[in-house]
């Protein structure tokens, strides 16, 4: 097993004792499929007007050929692993990818959507794809395979699939701290609770549409990633404590809402993965993960940030609240054609409830 594998084992095993196994889980999840922001966006916002976007370099400097592929990494992403885990594709497609047939997204997609988050303001903020969108696309999903593979075939995929939920994080760091719409109408419990009942909204709506075995991520360290700890004026450089605070509380209220769902909704398997407390250890002792940990693999948590990629994000934050380059030109974004899918995004609303 490689050493990038290795540093997944912690999140697999939840699935691994999800679904009742010690050896190999290849049989028992035909497909991955996935709902979320940046942390498991696979390339969905390539296709979309917006500057949400990571398709130049260095972003997939470490990918199979060095190219970026829209992800928010310098390789592959967690789910990428869980599903090659699994004896899935190695690299989970984007659905609004047109190069992807419905063959290609049967074992594995994903919905997600970088800077997007369970509130539909948080996605309008730099107009990425709304939670509700994701899930209106879900629907799609379905409905195409069974077209494609059948009614029982496409029943099987469903019902059996392993579904990760990875968003909540931007609600708060790029909306409810960043802007004042949410914090007038909101203190910060009210405003979790509000989030937690989106959350359930949507974990209702796949367990409708025949989904059953789930995972749902917890909020990560958020407090520590760079341009929040630069952005620290009571402790300059270092992580935001405050935001740590509320990933936390955020994720026990979480929790109940996963043992309050695996009772109410009938066959659901729905297990929370606590994320906050492996990369909470990478922060606090990066050195304990190898050079590649340190230096390369994990680089927006760890303690050694220079002052010149910590401008560098501050640069890219004001850029995305302002909607123009900051301190030198952005990327050129290339949009290309918008057909099919991708369409779809153009007429949606960008305010109130989430439609699911």
């Amino acid at each position: 097993m490689s050493a990038q594998l290795q540093r997944y084992l912690p999140w697999l095993i939840f699935f691994f004792l999800f679904h009742g196994v010690r050896g190999a889980a290849a049989g028992k999840v035909p497909a991955i499929i996935v709902f979320g922001d940046s942390s498991v966006d696979t390339g969905n916002n390539n296709f979309i007007p917006t500057i949400a976007r990571s398709n130049f370099w260095p972003y997939g400097r470490d990918y199979a050929n060095g190219l970026p592929t829209g992800r928010f990494s310098n390789g592959r992403l967690a789910t990428d692993f869980i599903s090659e885990a699994f004896g899935l594709l190695p690299s989970i497609p984007a659905y609004l990818d047109t190069n992807c047939s419905i063959d290609q997204l049967a074992s594995g997609v994903s919905f997600a959507s970088a800077a997007t988050g369970l509130d539909n303001t948080t996605a309008g903020v730099l107009s990425v794809i709304t939670l509700g969108e994701q899930l209106a696309y879900f629907k799609e999903y379905t409905e195409r395979l069974k077209a494609a593979k059948g009614e029982s075939a496409a029943k099987k995929i469903i019902g059996e699939a392993l579904y990760i939920w990875s968003i909540g994080t931007n609600d708060f760091i790029e909306n409810y701290y960043n802007l004042p719409e949410r914090r007038m109408q909101y203190t910060v419990g009210e405003y979790e609770a509000y989030l937690l009942g989106l959350a359930e909204a949507a974990i209702r709506r796949v367990h409708a549409l025949g989904g059953r075995k789930m995972d749902f991520t917890g909020l990560t360290p958020m407090g520590c990633l760079p341009a929040e700890r630069v952005a620290n004026r009571d402790d300059p450089g270092e992580c935001n404590e405050q935001y740590n605070a509320v990933a936390r509380t955020f994720n026990a209220k979480l929790q109940g809402l996963v043992a309050k769902l695996n009772k109410e909704l009938p066959g659901l398997r729905l297990v929370f993965a606590d994320t906050y407390q492996l990369l909470a250890a990478v922060v606090s002792k990066p050195a304990d993960y190898g050079d590649a940990a340190r230096q390369r693999q994990v680089p927006l948590l760890t303690t050694r940030v220079s002052r010149r990629d910590a401008w560098a994000g501050v640069q890219a934050r004001l850029m995305r609240r302002s909607g123009r380059s900051v301190g030198g030109s952005a990327p050129r974004l290339r949009f290309g054609r918008v057909r099919g899918r991708q369409a779809a995004h153009f007429g949606r609303t960008k305010s109130g409830e989430a439609r699911l």
